[in-house]
């Protein structure tokens, strides 16, 4: 009895046992789920889609395609670079000076040499009105925050203001007002917000629209300034560059100067960054750029460097990630405001000293006005494809852009990228500054070799150029 009742207790334990095997080895089972949307053209105009499985172990040559994806898109860029557009001429004198209608993208005034005053549309690319404004030289020009009227100075010590739409029939061509100065202004810039606008000549000038005499004059010095600009931000905040090789800050709340910082050379002309308040790009003699943060002016914040001759003007474009230069050996250059070195160079057989030069305000487009007499229009994106994209046009476009940054630091990529064709006398100057530079680095460097430890110290590249900050 005793061993049936023990088979009975094994049998029992045997199937307990068998079904929980039974439960843990149940099948799963993965459904399969489809999404209409995933795979389903919206019209039978649209391309099939095809569905992509991302996985790494899947695509072993995803890396060598897309490099040679990125090598072409390089070559492509290169080959379809053209950005010159368009030759405004009708100027019977160089072009001295250009403004930007503040709220017209198809306006652009320019002012010349002969005293004569232009306004295109650069839509028609055509003159629509031409007016004989002053006696010599067009030594500045700056338009009003509405765009309702321009301001223009000159070499015979006036200046004037203008409608920016043309005299009505019958009507003479006339300024709205003339102010005329004790001295030669040399250059104007409007206030963006209110109804004043500061010129240069002996001294700094603020003046107020509707009255003939300077509100208040500042002056730091006795030479005679170049150019004044308004910061666009902190608009009561304006800076001058003077032939004493300062460039000064003021303050039009306080009347007075702030400070000013000493460079080697001379500054030619300043321009703020539209979107950083204490940022200013100043173009010099020595052939340089120097970014500025106006907190701390002993250290330029960059120097860019690549022209081989004096740089005459400088502006920036709306988005403050980039500015443009234009030089007197016969070039513009594009620098990214973070780097050393240009991006872009755009030169013409015929273009000779560029003089004035502006980034249009919708970032697409930069216009140069030069000693020949002509105004000319460049893109901002030498291989920018203009007109409308279509969606496959866009994505291809950021694809290729990616792929590129992904693979810029790539030799072959790099090198084909950088490659820029360059006139004969620049590439020769390059070529004799870089033996030159490597001369001096010589000599300083066994002077120091000869000379007892310390005494011949390492200045840094920045702070080689700044001869004192006063306040």
């Amino acid at each position: 009895m005793c061993s049936l009742e023990r088979k009975a207790e094994v049998y029992a334990e045997a199937g307990l046992q068998k079904a929980r095997g039974a439960r843990v080895a149940k099948m799963k089972v993965k459904m399969l789920s489809r999404n209409p949307d995933n795979y389903v053209r919206e019209t039978k105009l649209d391309i099939q889609r095809v569905p992509r499985n991302y996985d790494p172990t899947l695509h072993p040559f995803e890396v060598p395609r897309e490099y040679v994806r990125a090598l072409n898109a390089t070559k492509l860029e290169r080959v379809f670079a053209k950005p010159f557009l368009a030759s405004l001429d009708g100027h019977r004198d160089g072009v001295n000076c250009l403004a930007k209608h503040p709220k017209s993208l198809t306006t652009v005034l320019s002012g010349a040499c002969d005293g004569e005053v232009k306004i295109w549309n650069l839509t028609k690319r055509k003159c629509i009105r031409t007016i004989q404004a002053h006696e010599g030289f067009v030594r500045g020009m700056c338009t009003r925050f509405c765009g309702t009227s321009f301001f223009t100075v000159g070499d015979d010590k006036t200046v004037k203001q203008w409608k920016m739409d043309g005299p009505g029939y019958g009507e003479e061509e006339e300024p709205l007002h003339t102010i005329l100065g004790k001295t030669v202004y040399t250059g104007i810039d409007h206030h963006w917000k209110d109804a004043a606008f500061a010129t240069c000549g002996q001294q700094v000038d603020i003046w107020d629209e509707e009255r003939t005499n300077p509100v208040c004059s500042m002056n730091w010095g006795f030479d005679s300034i170049s150019s004044v600009k308004f910061n666009p931000i902190e608009t009561f905040l304006l800076a001058s560059c003077a032939s004493d090789r300062n460039i000064v800050l003021y303050d039009m709340r306080q009347a007075t100067p702030l400070k000013k910082v000493i460079l080697d050379m001379r500054t030619n002309t300043i321009c703020w960054n539209p979107m950083e308040a204490f940022n200013f790009t100043a173009a010099n003699e020595d052939y340089n750029l120097y970014t500025f943060d106006m907190r701390a002016l002993d250290t330029p914040v960059m120097v860019h460097k690549d022209h081989v001759s004096a740089v005459l003007d400088v502006d920036y474009s709306p988005t403050g990630k980039e500015f443009v230069s234009a030089s007197f050996d016969k070039s513009i250059r594009i620098f990214p405001v973070d780097k050393s070195r240009s991006r872009e160079v755009y030169h013409t057989k015929r273009m000779q000293h560029v003089i004035c030069v502006k980034w249009t305000s919708d970032s697409k487009y930069i216009m140069c006005g030069s000693d020949e007499m002509n105004i000319r229009l460049w893109k901002a994106n030498a291989s920018e494809k203009l007109g409308v994209l279509t969606s496959r046009e866009k994505a291809a476009n950021d694809y290729n852009q990616k792929l590129k940054e992904k693979f810029q630091y790539h030799p072959h990529v790099k090198r084909i990228a950088r490659h820029r064709h360059l006139p004969k006398s620049i590439y020769s100057q390059i070529q004799e500054q870089r033996i030159m530079k490597e001369a001096r680095r010589r000599k300083e460097m066994n002077r120091r070799k000869h000379s007892k430890p310390g005494s011949v110290p390492f200045v840094s590249e920045r702070k080689k150029h700044i001869v004192a900050v006063v306040k």
